[in-house]
C-alpha cells in the first residue's frame, strides 16, 4: 500500500533544521506540504477590536510562505495554503488524497493543538507524528515533569541552563514528491515575492539565515547587555524575534550560531545574555503549554464580564491603540509599532504598564491587539509577557487546595512602571519621542527600529 503523508507547516515555515520534515522525506511515498495562513480568532478579534492582522504582519507571514513555497519548489515539491484555521480543509484533504501519515509540529497553544485535535478526530486511522521542534528542549530532559514546571523563570532558568542543547542540524535535499491528483486541490495562490520584498524585514527562512549569518559576522553580539534596553537602534538587539515566531530559523540554529561566535571571539556576559533571552522564550513556551486556556483567561470565544470595555475605557483603549494616552513615550512606542509591526521590549513593558495600571484596562485588550500588530508576534511571548507584567501568570490555587502548599508558593507580582522615570533613562533627550511624533512619520524608514 502506497504511502501517502500530509506535512502541516504552522510555527516551522522552514526547510533547514526541520526534523520533523526530515523524518517525514523518509516515511512516506509521496508528500503533501500544507500551510495555514495564521488569522485572528474570533476571540481576539472581539478583544483587540480589529477585524485581521494588521498590515505589516500580514505581509510578512505573506513572504515567509512565499519563500517556503520556493524552496519547497527547488526540491520538487509545492505547497498548498489553506485559509482558515479550520480542521474541515485539512480532513477533505485528507480524505481526497487518502493520506496514511500525519505530520505536524506540537504547538504549546490551545488553538493550533485543537486544529490537529479535530483532524485526528475525523481520521482516526491516521498514522501521526508530531515533535516539539521550535524549541531547545524536549520536555524529556527537564529534571522536572511539565506538571510540575517552576513556577518563576528563575527557578526554571537554574534548573535548565545547564542542559545540552541537541545542535545536530538536519540537511533536507530530497522530498517525496506530491500526489498527482493534488493539483485538483483547492488553495489559496502563494504571494509572488517580488511584489512583496519591501522594508528593512523580510519574511522567510532565506531572509532569517542571511540575518542570522550578518549579525553574527558583526561584533554586537559581544555588548548586548549594555545596548538590550535601547528603544531604537538596528545594533541594540538581535532582531532574531520575527523568524523565530513564525519558525523561519529555529531556537537550535541561532543557538549553534551563538556558540560559533563565542568559539571564535570569545564569550562574556552578553554572548550569555543572548541565550538567556532564549530561555525566556523557552520557559513561556512551556508555561503555555501547562497552563492551556487558562493563560488567555477563557475556556470559549466569549468575553467575560470583566474583560467588557464599557464606553470610557473603549476610548481610552482606542487612544493607546492610536498613540494618544498623553503620555509621551507610551505614545512614541504605539506609533512606531503601527508604522513598522514591530517596537522593542523595553517599550513593550511600558506600553502595558501604561494600558493596566494608568488606564486600567484589562491587559488581554492588549495581548490581542499586539496579537494583530507585531510581526514578531508569538503566542507564548506575547501572552506570557502580558500576564507577567500583569501579575497573572501563576494563577491562583483552587480555594480546596492545600493552606499550606498554596502559602508558600510565590505569588505573581504586577510590574508597574514609572513612565517618566522610565524616559529619564532611556531616551533622556527626547530623540526618540521626538521621531515618533514628527508629521512624517508614517513615511520614516524602519531601517533602524529595534526588534527583540
Amino acid at each position: 500500500m502506497k504511502k501517502i503523508g500530509l506535512y502541516l507547516f504552522t510555527n516551522d515555515l522552514r526547510i533547514n533544521d526541520n526534523t520533523l520534515l526530515h523524518q517525514a522525506s523518509q516515511s512516506v511515498d509521496e508528500l503533501l506540504c500544507v500551510a495555514v495562513e495564521p488569522r485572528l480568532s474570533t476571540y481576539s478579534v472581539r478583544l483587540s477590536q480589529e477585524q485581521e492582522n494588521g498590515a505589516h504582519r500580514h505581509l510578512f507571514i505573506n513572504q515567509a510562505i512565499g519563500d517556503l513555497a520556493l524552496s519547497l519548489a527547488r526540491l520538487g515539491q509545492r505547497l498548498f495554503v489553506l485559509e482558515r484555521n479550520t480542521s474541515e480543509d485539512l480532513v477533505q484533504l485528507v480524505k481526497s488524497q487518502q493520506v496514511t501519515h500525519f505530520f505536524a509540529s506540537s504547538h504549546c497553544a490551545h488553538d493550533e493543538r485543537q486544529l490537529v485535535k479535530d483532524t485526528l478526530t475525523q481520521c482516526p486511522d491516521l498514522f501521526i507524528s508530531q515533535q516539539h521542534h521550535t524549541t531547545l528542549f524536549e520536555s524529556d530532559a527537564f529534571p522536572f515533569e511539565l506538571t510540575k514546571l517552576p513556577r518563576s523563570f528563575t527557578k526554571f532558568r537554574l534548573q535548565v541552563e545547564h542542559l545540552e542543547v541537541k545542535t545536530e542540524e538536519s540537511v533536507i535535499t530530497y522530498l517525496p514528491p506530491a500526489p498527482q491528483t493534488a493539483t485538483e486541490c483547492d488553495r489559496k495562490a502563494i504571494p509572488e515575492l517580488s511584489d512583496s520584498e519591501t522594508g528593512d524585514y523580510i519574511g522567510g527562512e532565506t531572509a532569517g539565515l542571511t540575518h542570522l549569518e550578518n549579525y553574527f559576522s558583526h561584533d554586537y553580539a559581544g555588548t548586548y547587555k549594555q545596548t538590550r534596553n535601547a528603544l531604537d537602534g538596528i545594533e541594540n538587539s538581535t532582531k532574531f524575534s520575527p523568524w523565530l515566531a513564525l519558525g523561519c530559523v529555529s531556537p537550535k540554529t541561532i543557538y549553534r550560531h551563538l556558540k560559533q561566535f563565542e568559539a571564535h571571539r570569545g564569550a562574556n556576559d552578553s554572548t550569555y545574555w543572548i541565550y538567556f533571552e532564549l530561555l525566556w522564550r523557552e520557559y513561556f513556551y512551556w508555561k503555555c503549554l501547562t497552563l492551556g486556556t487558562s493563560l488567555f483567561g477563557r475556556a470559549s470565544n466569549d468575553l467575560s464580564n470583566e474583560q467588557l470595555l464599557d464606553t470610557t475605557a473603549g476610548s481610552s483603549f482606542a487612544k493607546w491603540k492610536s498613540g494618544n494616552t498623553n503620555y509621551p513615550i507610551v505614545d512614541a512606542c504605539m506609533r512606531q509599532l503601527n508604522a513598522t509591526g514591530y517596537m522593542s521590549n523595553r517599550g513593550r513593558q511600558l506600553v502595558a504598564s501604561c494600558l493596566i495600571h494608568e488606564l486600567g484596562i484589562d491587559w488581554h485588550h492588549g495581548a490581542a491587539y499586539f496579537e494583530s500588530q507585531l510581526i514578531d508576534y508569538d503566542v507564548a511571548s506575547n501572552w506570557g509577557n502580558w500576564a507577567y507584567i500583569a501579575g497573572a501568570l501563576n494563577p491562583q490555587a483552587p480555594q480546596n487546595a492545600n493552606k499550606q502548599r498554596a502559602a508558600n508558593q510565590s505569588q505573581s507580582k504586577s510590574r508597574h512602571f514609572d513612565l517618566v522615570k522610565q524616559t529619564d533613562m532611556y531616551d533622556p533627550e527626547h530623540a526618540f519621542i521626538n521621531k515618533w511624533h514628527r508629521d512624517d512619520e508614517a513615511s520614516t524608514s524602519t531601517r533602524y527600529q529595534d526588534v527583540i
